[in-house]
């Protein structure tokens, strides 16, 4: 077993979607997961991301789906977000000025579990230095 890594709303949203350069590789990512070669764990934002996205965009059904699989998928290795981890969030919110906010709380959620790995095409996370990103196409092994 590999060291954890976390895995962010653009692996199963990717994996789930229709044709894209990242699709294959979120498919294997998810592959990888559930056959025991990627310790993955997520966190609770991510889950509340995908439904917000799909709402948005109006594929609640689909949505919906993606969601329950994902959770499904991730049962007991969905980490809380805490009041610790949005007040680190905006601790980093000066150094990290090119993340989003959730992405920020993903930091936040990783650096107090000890997490220092991410499954990402968000390439933002890359000038974070403790943290390893690896892409859609570069799953660790």
């Amino acid at each position: 077993m590999t060291a954890p890594v976390f895995i962010d709303t653009n692996v199963p949203m990717y994996a789930a979607g229709r044709a894209h350069p990242c699709r294959e590789a979120a498919r294997d990512s998810i592959r990888r997961i559930v056959s025991g070669h990627i310790d993955a764990f997520t966190d609770s934002e991510v889950l509340q991301e995908i439904l917000y996205r799909y709402f948005a965009i109006a594929e609640k059904a689909r949505g919906l789906a993606v969601f329950d699989s994902f959770a499904t998928l991730m049962k007991d290795r969905v980490l809380p977000v805490t009041e610790a981890d949005v007040i680190l969030a905006r601790q980093f919110a000066d150094s990290f000025g090119d993340l989003s906010p959730r992405d920020l709380v993903h930091l936040a959620v990783m650096r107090n579990q000890g997490i220092t790995r991410i499954i990402t095409a968000d390439a933002a996370f890359d000038a974070v230095g403790w943290v390893r990103r690896f892409d859609l196409q570069a799953t660790p092994k």
